[in-house]
Parts: structure tokens; C-alpha cells; sequence
């Protein structure tokens, strides 16, 4: 598959989950209900993690640089004009959420991944057009 498809592939599955979410999800649940929370959890984690592929492949085609950890990629984009200064930081917070969920670093509080649900979907998709602009 060609790095140009791979990218296209992945922005519409960040798509796919950040609209699973906004249908499916029910913030008010996941303090009680595992099941929610579990769900909420993975796809926010695959949504995440498709912005980092696509991340590692621009900035790996680009010559961007070489990243120390996953949230270096967003800098990476933001020098190279693929986000702003705001939307790279926003993506240091996101990357860390993931790797605390991927990693269990810490017990995974309900609030957290509510305050995540209601206010990050908007990066993610910012993100997909930021990308999808430049790509397609």
C-alpha cells in the first residue's frame, strides 16, 4: 500500500471512531459502567493511535526529523506547518492520555477519560483536515 493510501486510511478511521463516539458514548456512564468506559477507552486509544501513524509517516517521508517519543511528531508537523503551535501542544496532552490508557501507567480515573471525550474530539478531527488539506 502506498504511504499516500495508508495516510487516507487512517485519517477515515480516526473519522469512524471520533463519530462512534459522539453517537455511542455516554459520558455519564463511565464511572459506573465498565463497559463504557472500556469501549470509550479503545476507541479513543485507535483514534489516537491512527493520528501517530499518520504523524510517523509524514514526518518519515518529509525528513522531518528524528522523534524521541510519539509526541515529538506534532512538534515535528507544527515546525514543518502541518498544525499550529496550539494544536502540537494540545497533541503532547492527547499522545500522553493514550499512553497511560495503552500502558496502564496509573489506574485509568472515569473523569479523566470523560474530560477527554468532551473536549479532545474536536482536535481529532482538526487534525484529519489539517492533514486531509495538505494530502489530498
Amino acid at each position: 500500500m502506498m504511504e499516500r493510501e495508508l495516510v487516507v486510511k487512517r485519517l477515515a478511521w480516526i473519522e469512524v471512531c471520533v463519530e462512534r463516539l459522539r453517537r455511542l458514548a455516554k459520558p455519564e456512564q463511565l464511572a459506573v459502567d465498565p463497559i463504557m468506559l472500556a469501549f470509550v477507552e479503545h476507541t479513543l486509544q485507535t483514534a489516537i493511535q491512527g493520528a501517530i501513524d499518520v504523524a510517523a509517516v509524514i514526518v518519515g517521508e518529509r525528513k522531518l526529523g528524528e522523534p524521541d517519543a510519539a509526541q515529538s511528531l506534532f512538534r515535528l508537523l507544527a515546525q514543518d506547518g502541518w498544525l499550529t503551535g496550539q494544536q502540537a501542544e494540545a497533541w503532547q496532552k492527547i499522545v500522553g492520555f493514550r499512553n497511560v490508557i495503552v500502558h496502564r501507567y496509573l489506574e485509568v480515573n472515569p473523569e479523566i477519560v470523560r474530560a477527554v471525550l468532551e473536549s479532545k474530539l474536536g482536535d481529532l478531527t482538526a487534525f484529519v483536515h489539517a492533514v486531509r488539506d495538505k494530502v489530498v
